[in-house]
């Protein structure tokens, strides 16, 4: 059985019987963690239709430096823009098809004040896109 099948907690409890240094662990939780948000950066920016370039952009480093995020975790004072685009993007695969994806952040919106969510992304960075998205899609507004 492959440890995918398993449950995620059934999945470490098994890592932590076979290897009880609990130190490993922490280590391939780390390494986990940082592949995965390698991983949902490069998600983000396939759906989104962005360069590595273009993301660099929206958080203000070098391709250069972004391209080291994707082979290196990148700096703990960036998880807070990094978590916030990946919560945008999951709202958006939520409601959007994944191939429109890549049009609805480039729209020009009314209730953006005329931006498009890439324009946000730009010029007040990921988390302000979260929070333009957020109201988006929040159906409350729209119940009797």
């Amino acid at each position: 059985m492959n440890l995918t099948d398993l449950a995620p907690a059934d999945a470490a409890e098994r890592l932590l019987v076979q290897a009880p240094d609990h130190r490993w662990a922490i280590r391939v939780a780390a390494e986990i963690e940082r592949r995965a948000s390698a991983n949902a950066l490069e998600v983000v920016g396939e759906r989104w239709g962005l360069s590595k370039a273009a993301l660099a952009r929206m958080f203000g480093v070098s391709r250069q430096a972004f391209s080291k995020w994707l082979a290196d975790k990148p700096a703990a004072k960036r998880a807070h823009d990094i978590a916030a685009l990946e919560t945008a993007h999951e709202i958006l695969e939520r409601f959007v098809r994944p191939d429109r994806i890549a049009a609805v952040v480039r729209r020009p919106a009314d209730h953006l004040g005329g931006r498009s969510l890439l324009d946000i992304a730009n010029s007040e960075g990921p988390s302000a896109v979260l929070d333009a998205v957020r109201p988006m899609f929040d159906l409350r507004s729209v119940q009797p």
